[in-house]
């Protein structure tokens, strides 16, 4: 890696500096919730606390949790710290599991998240002479239009193609000169394989980034993307409930994402106790929003797991990382009795050769005991060869996986393109488990 400056000179700014504006802002983002915020200012009078509480950084520890269900059940404005005439946006989430989540933003909001988000695009290497392909989906969801005002901010070119219709999505990937792309990884990979079906070679292509989020994603994927198309994988990080997309991202280095703390404050803490753990330590992330107006967040529970870095980075900038997040606390399988993640069962099977990033995991019960199918894709080469080959590489990839979690799983090989796709998150785990 070069010292080639990268980011915004925000990114580079002295430690010191950065603590006594975070804890300015922290005063001011708590004493603005308790003041018009109903249910964040009962929960401060309970524990006898007051903005005035705050003196420190490490005050933020005294102050109560917010979790997803605050936001269900004071649906929809309740946790809005603005009138509504001073909202200029409203976004939610999709509500398959009941009432939606509703966020604002005021006008100051959605220059704060255009800038974030120019931030994380100047991250990448880009700048106002690229063309960038917003592939995640516009509307209520927060990802399509966070893309496209960064995009705009950093004064390059937005292509708005939304998600779906994969034909046009590479056909204006080919004739618009398209440099690099933001969807999820799931997605990329399915245009990936559209490519290769219409002998489109990516590699000659101009894209030369793919900027990946709202889902998690492994190291072993972006070896495969790597190889596939021959583009460099950045992680970008982010929750509708903070702000959308924009909140950490990685650097060339690869080695973490840099999260803008100077609006997103990160605590990690322990997910049982909810005890503040240090720099290093792995648990759960916890943010702070220290300058939203329309819709701050005091200590949000993400229920992503990762650690705070913070050993300088090769690139210079001064913003600690976060590990990269490749699971959740709810995204936990038991299965008897071991914690199993669905990355893990990802990365031991894309690191056997002739795997596809295609794949199901399916949960059963049988004999009264919960069990593991994992049904995965192989490539051609591997499917109309021989038994011998298809058996070989079936105990490869089920040792890969038994070493991996330490639990024996049935393995099926399928044909390419018997997994269904996806234009938009990727549904991995199938739960077909008898609850009864």
């Amino acid at each position: 890696m070069s010292n080639m400056i990268i980011g915004a000179p925000e990114d580079y700014v002295n430690q010191s500096v950065l603590k006594s504006m975070q804890l300015e802002r922290l005063k001011k983002i708590v004493r603005h919730t308790y003041d018009n915020v109903e249910v964040f200012r009962n929960r401060m009078q309970e524990k006898n606390l007051t903005p005035d509480c705050i003196n420190s950084l490490e005050d933020l520890s005294k102050l109560p949790f917010t979790n997803k269900t605050d936001l269900r059940d004071y649906y929809p404005f309740g946790l809005f710290a603005t009138p509504m005439s001073e909202v200029v946006r409203l976004h939610a989430s999709s509500g398959t599991t009941g009432k939606p989540i509703v966020v604002g933003y005021t006008k100051n909001d959605i220059e704060l998240w255009a800038d974030v988000m120019k931030r994380a695009f100047q991250s990448c290497g880009l700048n106002r002479n690229d063309v960038i392909q917003v592939s995640y989906g516009y509307g209520l969801f927060t990802g399509g239009l966070g893309a496209h005002y960064g995009t705009e901010a950093l004064g390059a070119t937005v292509v708005p193609t939304s998600g779906g219709n994969t034909q046009r999505q590479l056909m204006v990937m080919q004739d618009f000169g398209v440099t690099a792309i933001c969807c999820t990884p799931s997605y990329f990979n399915f245009l990936a394989e559209k490519a290769q079906e219409d002998n489109i070679d990516m590699h000659k292509l101009p894209l030369k980034v793919g900027i990946f989020g709202a889902e998690p994603w492994t190291d072993a994927m972006r070896r495969q993307m790597q190889a596939s198309t021959g583009i460099e994988p950045f992680d970008i990080y982010g929750l509708s409930e903070i702000i959308g997309p924009g909140v950490a991202i990685e650097c060339p280095e690869h080695n973490g994402l840099h999260i803008f703390e100077d609006h997103f404050y990160p605590e990690i803490v322990d997910p049982d106790t909810g005890e503040v753990l240090p720099d290093g330590a792995f648990g759960e992330l916890v943010i702070t929003t220290l300058t939203k107006e329309a819709f701050p967040m005091i200590r949000y529970r993400t229920h992503d797991l990762t650690r705070i870095i913070s050993e300088p980075c090769a690139c210079g900038r001064t913003l600690r990382r976060i590990d990269r997040i490749a699971s959740r606390c709810d995204d936990m399988m038991i299965i008897r009795g071991v914690n199993v993640f669905p990355s893990q069962i990802e990365s031991a099977l894309l690191s056997v050769d002739g795997t596809l990033p295609h794949y199901h995991i399916v949960l059963y019960t049988e004999n009264g005991m919960d069990n593991i199918e994992v049904d995965v894709e192989v490539s051609e080469k591997f499917f109309s060869d021989k038994v011998s080959s298809m058996e070989t590489l079936q105990k490869k990839l089920a040792g890969a996986i038994e070493h991996t979690i330490g639990l024996r799983v049935k393995l099926k090989l399928v044909a390419p393109h018997t997994i269904q796709r996806s234009e938009g998150k990727a549904k991995r785990v199938i739960d077909q488990r008898n609850r009864m």
